[in-house]
């Protein structure tokens, strides 16, 4: 009897142990959300360190915009100026914006510095995904069309007479 009850006690143990690591198996975010980045297939049967990031998940209610502005333009944008974008897999919806944050540093692409800029979308929209692309116009005041055409030019020839000249 006193070996039955041993062996009937350390399975029981077995079964707590199996349980303990089943409930830290499973992950479980704070938020409903889709995965953006991360494959666990490729994981399957190695150890996992600390503080490695095995996938991110994006919030399926508060998306975070984020544009890429030129050098030349972003001297014109201020916080909480609105604007739109139309992404290329919801064309013909646009989507209201407010700048909310304009970062100091600048990623180069393609030749030419671009600054990164935070926006919050005004409404949500049900069929916005992560990752998806498209094109935002903010609103930065009133120009006449004569500085719309020309400033590009105008800008440019002053760079360039500042460096050549004496």
């Amino acid at each position: 009897m006193t070996v039955l009850a041993a062996q009937i006690n350390q399975t029981d143990a077995q079964i707590a142990l199996t349980a303990d690591k089943l409930a830290r198996a499973t992950l479980r975010a704070p938020f409903d959300g889709v995965v953006v980045s991360g494959d666990l297939s490729q994981l399957l049967g190695t150890p996992v360190e600390l503080g490695k990031l095995l996938f991110q998940i994006a919030p399926l209610d508060s998306y975070r915009v984020i544009l890429e502005v030129d050098e030349r333009d972003i001297a014109s944008l201020e916080l909480n100026q609105s604007g739109e974008m139309m992404l290329s897999g919801i064309p013909g919806e646009k989507m209201p914006f407010r700048v909310r944050q304009i970062t100091p540093s600048s990623s180069i692409q393609e030749g030419r510095n671009f600054f990164r800029v935070e926006a919050h979308l005004s409404t949500p929209v049900d069929r916005l995904r992560p990752g998806m692309e498209g094109i935002g116009k903010v609103t930065v005041g009133d120009r006449r069309l004569i500085w719309i055409w020309t400033h590009g030019l105008i800008d440019w020839l002053r760079v360039w007479a500042w460096k050549e000249l004496p």
